[in-house]
């Protein structure tokens, strides 16, 4: 059984290839990179994959029988990219199509979720056997900004005190490679998220206690952030996109208390701090 995992040079992609290697034989295991000259190091097959070239996808995906379709990170284009490998993937005949879409797509305001909720809607459309890892946030989203916290003695947001539902990085990785490499996830549709939630006080708090440095979680309006993230070098379109994910998890949006994540892998999802351990 041939397993195709795309993005396999990104931080999720490489991820999954290493627990892959340890279900499988990495002779099974077939790198979709758009360099392949980053893929070298992963000792496994690779082969040149980009989703902006539907007329080559085919031919790259011969012979697989399962495929990791991990989201592209091109936003505003990636539905049409999704599209090209689910019309190259029907076509091969891949036998289960695996897609990392969003928490709770089907109902998240977030504004990602215009772009995984109409891929989910192309797959399902497809004939093809899914499925869907809706990944919640990763840990690392927050921890990534820790030297700037530090320098600034804050976290800043305006997500009150809405619960984060985030588990690391390599627990989504684990989960995709349980299921490409397992049995009895045809049709399934997880809702993958961390067993602990946190707040950004939370957050800011873990902070302190591993640096022994005063970090306080400053919340601000919507409008304020969007003034500090513009500050911090993002566009304006982007920095009101991201400010408003903060007002969404206010209300809930990246809240889940179903455990599916850790039922998935077999063990407890790695918690905030040992997260933060590990950036700092």
């Amino acid at each position: 059984m041939k397993i195709g995992i795309t993005g396999a040079t990104g931080q999720l992609g490489r991820l999954v290839v290493d627990y892959a290697k340890k279900s499988t034989s990495p002779s099974n295991i077939v790198a979709l990179v758009r360099d392949p000259e980053k893929a070298k190091d992963l000792g496994v097959e690779v082969r040149a994959f980009d989703y902006n070239k539907p007329e080559a996808l085919e031919a790259q995906l011969k012979g697989i029988d399962r495929l990791l379709l991990i989201s592209g990170s091109e936003i505003g284009k990636r539905v049409q990219q999704h599209e090209n490998v689910i019309k190259a993937a029907k076509a091969t005949g891949i036998k289960l199509l695996a897609y990392t879409s969003l928490l709770h797509t089907d109902s998240s305001p977030i504004f990602l979720a215009s772009e995984h909720l109409p891929t989910e809607k192309i797959l399902r459309a497809s004939g093809i056997t899914y499925a869907i890892l809706r990944n919640g946030w990763y840990t690392e989203n927050y921890t990534q900004s820790i030297s700037q916290n530090i320098t600034a003695g804050a976290v800043f947001g305006c997500a009150g005190q809405g619960k984060i539902s985030a588990a690391a990085r390599k627990d989504y990785a684990e989960a995709a490679a349980v299921v490409l490499t397992g049995e009895g996830h045809e049709f399934k549709i997880y809702e993958l998220a961390g067993d602990e939630s946190f707040t950004l006080s939370d957050l800011a708090a873990e902070i302190s206690k591993q640096t022994g440095k005063k970090i306080v979680y400053n919340n601000l309006s919507e409008a304020e952030l969007v003034e500090v993230l513009k500050n911090a070098g993002l566009p304006e379109q982007m920095a009101g996109a991201f400010a408003s994910i903060d007002t969404h998890i206010a209300n809930g949006a990246l809240y889940d208390n179903s455990h599916q994540l850790s039922q998935l892998i077999g063990r407890k999802t790695t918690p905030l701090s040992a997260v933060v351990k590990e950036a700092i």
